[in-house]
């Protein structure tokens, strides 16, 4: 009788699990705000007016902001050397504050005007992150 608990204590943790992170590295777009916070969130990050940008918090015990960094590079160089930044939470906890990053790794893709279009946790595919970025480019 334990081993049928046991494998449905398992198979309930795991359907958990996915459950909790089947939107992992999903880029969602944003609500458009109606606010003047975006040129300011865009200073507060030294970002380049004018172009779009990807910035992506981590930390150094953050195993799989590795990956981000590595798809972020790639498609940013391929996409002519867009803009981006990686954001240590360790070393900036204010901005992980001020743009609410709950989980690591969180990336956020700005457009020209500096305001946030997307946001992912987890590690977006090249793909994703490159269907995002190309028509903020135009």
């Amino acid at each position: 009788m334990s081993v049928i608990a046991i494998a449905t204590a398992l198979l309930a943790a795991g359907a958990i699990g996915w459950w909790l992170n089947r939107r992992g590295g999903v880029l969602r777009e944003l609500p458009e705000r109606g606010d003047s916070t975006a040129s300011a969130d865009a200073a507060f990050l030294g970002l380049e007016p004018g172009r779009p940008a990807v910035v992506h918090f981590s930390a150094p015990w953050c195993g799989p902001c590795a990956g981000v960094r590595r798809v972020v590079e790639k498609v940013c160089d391929d996409l002519g050397g867009l803009p981006h930044q990686e954001v240590d939470i360790d070393a900036n906890p204010e901005a992980a504050r001020r743009f609410s990053v709950l989980s690591l790794p969180t990336t956020v893709i700005f457009d020209t005007n500096g305001r946030q279009r997307y946001r992912a946790s987890g590690v977006p595919t090249l793909a994703d992150l490159r269907s995002a970025l190309e028509p903020l480019l135009t």
